[in-house]
């Protein structure tokens, strides 16, 4: 039996490693060339696989510009699931976006904060749809945390996790636009301020 599953563990593995490779050559490479002047080819070369292995993993190279969206927020429901009860519901949703935040700093995900020029529309209709779909399963977590007896718990914990989100929108909206002028941070510093803001909106 040993014999016969270590085969299947082997590739398994492996393809979970070209996807990686896939992944991070796609986000360097959107980087350093631009969406555009970046071919399947030249994705394909960097994971040292095939153009015709690269499509067994990718349909396109614009599926490429949101793959690791589940991912990310996987790491979002995980790192909220472990944070403190007592927190303010708020705070627990922002402190667990920064910590998917580090991890995926140099993910294709943050190639969005480059101008992407004429799919820029694309990017943008796969964005929002893929925050939109979080927001009803965040919405559901936060609801949780929320004690049994709040007042319209439904719509406190919509206005939570849409207003948590809406703030890592922003932060990449505003990265395109400062980027089409000039180098601008990268990083979870912009969100950590971002989030900041977002708590200090309505205070005295």
């Amino acid at each position: 039996m040993p014999n016969e599953t270590a085969p299947a563990g082997l590739r398994e593995r492996k393809k979970v490693e070209t996807r990686r490779l896939l992944l991070e050559g796609a986000a360097r490479l959107f980087r350093e060339r631009g969406f555009e002047a970046t071919t399947v080819a030249d994705i394909a070369a960097h994971a040292n696989v095939s153009v015709r292995t690269f499509f067994r993993y990718f349909e396109s190279k614009e599926a490429l510009l949101l793959p690791d969206g589940v991912e990310i927020f996987a790491y979002v429901e995980n790192a909220l699931a472990a944070r403190p009860a007592d927190e303010e519901p708020l705070d627990a949703v922002c402190n667990a976006l920064l910590e998917a935040a580090e991890p995926f700093a140099a993910s294709t995900l943050t190639a969005l904060s480059h101008p992407l020029e004429d799919i820029e529309n694309v990017v943008t209709a796969r964005l929002v749809q893929a925050f939109s779909d979080f927001e009803e399963r965040l919405t559901a977590l936060v609801r949780r945390r929320l004690p049994p007896d709040t007042p319209d718990a439904d719509l406190e914990a919509a206005v939570i996790a849409c207003a948590a989100l809406s703030a890592v929108r922003a932060v990449l909206r505003t990265r395109r636009a400062r980027r089409a002028t000039g180098p601008t941070d990268t990083g979870p510093a912009t969100l950590l301020r971002a989030f900041r803001i977002l708590r200090g909106i309505g205070t005295p």
